[in-house]
């Protein structure tokens, strides 16, 4: 086999791998029964643009490869494309985190507003999908449904809960619990006043994510100032024609993979620590 052949296997193998790892990356842990769970609430799913953005990355690094026999340039296309977004998107990601605590905090004190007129928790909870905020919409839509098909109140709460996959969620449903197993008055009360613990928390990301945003920035500059010089430099012939040499090539894939860890280094610092569950998995999510 000759060099040129074995580095493209190489870099064959790393792109797949590469593409992995930053899909993983971007996952977050599944949440076991007391494990942490994501920051994220919820794990995300390939939307139509990520579909799309996976094949323009697949095609344009091939063409890149084709078009200037460097199995590295095609892999440095098909990386920037496929994980740029994802690496750079910690801003994204911890707001709509706290979107949706903010839609929990809503939907709690609504869902107090509508049991001070003497429904039930689960009659209120179906009212509430008159006004529910967007972000959570699904998850007590679902909630509804299961208590409509006669589902036991407290399984369909905890498995409301697993589909939150927050503590501050679990906080709210552990009102929800009590409520429904004491089935006395007060439970208005207590959810506004869960609700006005989760509007300290909402403040308290909020803050956090303001001191984030600084070095999320950093980041986003100095990897638009590296790509700048990258295609600057690869308009000059005599500068990037040492890396045409199977020891350039790994040269080259060697800085572009300590570039990649570091921008990932710099994802998972600025992204909250996962926080362990307050309630134990339910068993029908499992």
């Amino acid at each position: 086999m000759t060099s040129t052949g074995l580095l493209g296997g190489i870099a064959g193998l790393l792109v797949t791998g590469g593409l992995i790892i930053t899909y993983v990356a971007s996952r977050p842990g599944h949440v076991a029964r007391v494990q942490p769970s994501s920051d994220t609430w919820k794990r995300p799913r390939l939307g139509r643009g990520d579909k799309v953005r996976f094949a323009l990355a697949t095609a344009s690094g091939s063409l890149i490869w084709v078009v200037t026999s460097w199995p590295v340039a095609g892999l440095i296309i098909a990386a920037a494309i496929a994980g740029l977004p994802v690496l750079l998107s910690t801003s994204r990601v911890a707001a709509t985190a706290i979107a949706r605590l903010e839609a929990v905090e809503d939907w709690t004190r609504r869902l107090s507003d509508i049991l001070v007129v003497g429904l039930g928790l689960e009659q209120a909870i179906t009212t509430s999908l008159r006004s529910v905020p967007e972000p959570i919409r699904p998850e007590v839509t679902a909630l509804a449904a299961r208590l409509s098909a006669r589902w036991l109140t407290e399984e369909a709460l905890r498995l409301f809960a697993d589909e939150l996959s927050d503590p501050t969620g679990d906080f709210v449903v552990a009102a929800l619990i009590l409520g429904h197993r004491r089935r006395g008055p007060g439970l208005a009360k207590a959810l506004a006043s869960v609700a006005d613990s989760v509007a300290e928390e909402v403040a308290l990301r909020r803050r956090v994510e303001a001191d984030r945003a600084k070095p999320r920035t950093t980041a986003r500059a100095v990897t638009i100032i590296t790509l700048g010089v990258v295609a600057v430099g690869a308009l000059n012939g005599t500068y990037i024609k040492p890396y045409g040499t199977a020891l350039g090539q790994l040269v080259l894939l060697a800085v572009t993979a300590m570039f990649i860890a570091s921008l990932t280094w710099m994802r998972a610092l600025t992204l909250s620590a996962p926080q362990a569950r307050l309630l134990a998995t339910s068993r029908r999510s499992r």
